[in-house]
């Protein structure tokens, strides 16, 4: 999954998604999809059995811009991966009725100056949430265009205050079988882990989104806390996360645990290293049925090349 920051522009109600498009797999991968829903903040997404909550009076944040067209929310919410709630991809949307958000605690542990079990609401603010939102692009074997609301994983990591030994930030996802019953099949060793180096971590492209289209996240996009790296695929983006670790050493993430020949710690886009069984030097943008080119580092180069100059990015994937 690849992600681009855009800001929010003026839309005609004529390019808003009907409200009948299509839930099944095939017709979303048909189905059009540009449309402007930062213009209507106050409408519903459709949520798995919770209660949205409208984060009003976004400021518009453009200081990484795109002209690209939005997802339709429709497709954003029913069209995704989230293995906790089954391997299909609508899977999340039919079964994620059963996560509770709220209330919601993040334990903070490790080698930080902060550490303890943090309410959602003291590790991200109310009025910070108030102040951002970003519209990125969104790429795996598909790709969208979504409009997040968070703010830089940066600020959090200021406030609980990492020790030089802080090498590496791990994540944990929820692992509750009641909540999230796609945990009772072992498909993936529980709970799913993902990790950051520092460095990528404290990049101000580096997003800690709770929304998205002007609304909290939906429990089948992840929430109430997800990670969003925009330059790298999307298993990356951890969802519905509880804990967050500052170590010393490398986390043994989820999918390199799994297949570590065909994923590795970085998961950097880079279309000159293929999957071991597919390319990975075009993706298809939901409702586009050609193909188009993927971009070195999702097109952020210039913003975050320089984290890996030295490597061997065939080796380091």
């Amino acid at each position: 999954m690849l992600f681009k920051f855009l800001i929010s522009s003026d839309v005609k109600s004529s390019e808003i998604t009907p409200e009948r498009i299509y839930h099944n797999r095939r017709e979303f991968i048909q189905a059009g999809v540009g449309f402007g829903a930062v213009a209507a903040l106050g409408f519903n997404i459709p949520q798995a059995g919770a209660e949205t909550t409208a984060l009003k009076n976004i400021i518009r944040d453009g200081i990484y811009d795109t002209e690209e067209k939005m997802t339709s929310l429709r497709v954003v919410s029913s069209y995704n991966n989230f293995y906790e709630f089954g391997t299909e991809k609508d899977d999340p949307f039919r079964n994620a009725h059963s996560l509770r958000p709220r209330p919601w605690t993040v334990k903070v542990d490790g080698h930080v100056e902060n550490p303890g079990n943090y309410d959602l609401d003291d590790l991200i603010s109310p009025h910070a949430l108030q102040e951002r939102i970003y519209r990125m692009r969104c790429v795996e074997a598909w790709s969208m265009v979504i409009p997040w609301v968070g703010i830089p994983l940066a600020e959090i990591i200021n406030k609980l205050g990492p020790t030089s030994k802080a090498k590496y930030i791990r994540f944990e996802t929820l692992y509750d079988k009641k909540q999230m019953p796609g945990q009772y099949r072992r498909v993936i060793p529980w709970p799913y882990v993902e990790g950051l180096r520092m460095d990528e971590a404290m990049n101000p492209l580096t997003l800690m989104a709770v929304g998205l289209y002007g609304e909290t996240l939906p429990n089948q996009n992840g929430a109430p806390l997800r990670l969003v790296v925009p330059w790298k695929y999307g298993f990356k983006g951890i969802k519905s996360i509880v804990r967050i670790s500052f170590v010393e050493r490398m986390p043994r993430n989820s999918w390199k645990i799994i297949a570590p020949r065909e994923y590795g710690f970085y998961a950097n886009v880079n279309p000159d290293v293929d999957h071991l069984r597919w390319t990975q030097a075009s993706e298809r943008r939901i409702g586009e049925f050609r193909r188009r080119k993927t971009l070195m580092f999702n097109g952020y180069a210039e913003e975050v090349a320089h984290l890996y100059s030295g490597m061997n990015l065939k080796k380091n994937f």
